[in-house]
């Protein structure tokens, strides 16, 4: 093996150029959940020329092929995720983007916010190295490119459910399955990562209170949803706060937008809340929505008004199998070298790796992008329109995900 991960190293070495060079290209050209079009038809020209045969529009325009190697073997399957996200770029490099397109009825600006563009370029740099040594592996290696990671657009179906649902962990089943995110505040060069509750569940929350209308300045003629919506929101934040064990895990009920009303002097007959529940445990997560469904009911119902509660169900935990966590964590410490590779706190961001690790033992772990020593002011978190990559500590992602496919490959060999 020693010889073999020389030459991954070597080879990933002599790959950062177009590393680079297809990391800009898609971030200069970014689509949105479900409309990645131009980045799957490159990512399939890109496997066609390495030999592969991808089988195309998987998910409405997601990628998939398999490597087979030189010798019989397991399966191991590598994914990378290709949206973009509805943000207006603000960060000053000659390949921003200046995308712009229609989304939910709004004009917006579409930007790799969250780096999904360095993942689809280190899974196709990963792609080519792997294929350059193909007679040295013992097994296959399928590489996933997902869509809409970021959640479909509203009344479609994607992501990796639909890709689960339409066989990509089939034909051949992977015996694991690795995958990695690149995270704003994590120095450039070290990894993160973390057996079991890794990343959080979401669930999108709706309330609508149906209030009764009149003049703003006569109150006491009509019911108030305004005042209602206030008096949930602070409802809401003592179930996370008083009403479960935060010992046994965190939780947080996030309300990101109310909506209602036209004018200043006219109290609205209805308004609209919508917002967010992450949870790290599936227990905690049913208590929590059956708390808030009780919450928000019986505040508007003290206040003679009536609440409809939606909540719909996102994305699932994501939990890291605690023994192939176990077993690949040293090849990580291989790779970034001492010091660099830590176990990293949960994150309650969310993330549809969740629906192969429920079919798949897995792994997904954490690459930082920011330069040392940025203060932390300065470091934009994904999602923000000033979020920036240091491209310097993509290699080492494309290191690591090969180094993680070849090392599953010999050891279940």
């Amino acid at each position: 093996m020693t010889d073999l991960n020389a030459e991954i190293d070597r080879r990933a070495a002599a790959l950062e150029g177009r590393l680079i060079d297809w990391r800009r290209h898609i971030h200069q050209h970014p689509e949105l959940s479900n409309r990645e079009r131009d980045t799957g038809e490159l990512v399939a020209r890109h496997l066609r020329g390495l030999g592969l045969e991808p089988r195309t529009g998987v998910a409405h325009t997601g990628v998939v092929a398999t490597l087979e190697g030189g010798h019989p073997g397991p399966v191991v399957a590598l994914r990378a995720d290709m949206d973009a996200l509805p943000v207006a770029e603000e960060v000053a490099v000659e390949f921003a983007s200046t995308v712009r397109t229609r989304y939910e009825g709004q004009d917006v600006g579409v930007m790799h916010a969250c780096g999904h563009d360095a993942h689809t370029a280190i899974l196709m740099a990963v792609a080519e190295l792997l294929c350059g040594v193909r007679e040295r592996l013992h097994g296959s290696v399928k590489f996933i490119f997902q869509p809409a990671e970021e959640s479909p657009p509203a009344g479609e179906e994607g992501g990796a459910e639909m890709m689960v649902r339409q066989g990509v962990l089939e034909d051949p089943r992977p015996d694991a399955i690795f995958g990695l995110h690149v995270i704003a505040g994590i120095e450039t060069g070290k990894i993160g990562y973390r057996a079991g509750a890794t990343m959080a569940s979401s669930d999108d929350l709706r309330i609508t209170i149906h209030g009764s209308q009149t003049h703003g300045a006569m109150p006491w003629l009509g019911i108030d949803p305004v005042v209602i919506a206030s008096q949930i929101v602070l409802g809401l934040q003592s179930i996370a706060s008083r009403q479960i064990d935060v010992t046994r895990e965190p939780a947080i009920i996030t309300v990101a937008c109310i909506h209602g009303g036209v004018r200043s002097n006219i109290i609205p007959e209805r308004l609209h809340m919508i917002g967010t529940i992450r949870t790290f445990d599936e227990e905690m997560r049913q208590d929590i929505r059956t708390r808030v469904k009780r919450t928000a009911e019986m505040i508007a119902a003290s206040a003679g008004a009536r609440a409809e509660v939606e909540i719909e169900p996102g994305y699932d935990v994501t939990v890291n199998d605690p023994s192939i966590t176990e077993r690949f964590a040293p090849t990580l410490e291989r790779v970034a070298g001492a010091g660099k590779v830590f176990v990293a706190p949960k994150l309650t961001g969310s993330e549809d790796f969740s629906k192969y690790l429920q079919k798949v033992p897995g792994m997904f772990f954490f690459l930082g992008i920011t330069p040392p020593g940025t203060p932390p002011h300065l470091v934009a978190p994904n999602h923000s329109p000033r979020f920036r990559i240091d491209e310097s500590g993509l290699p080492l992602g494309v290191r690591a995900l090969a180094h993680l496919a070849v090392d599953f490959l010999a050891s279940a060999g």
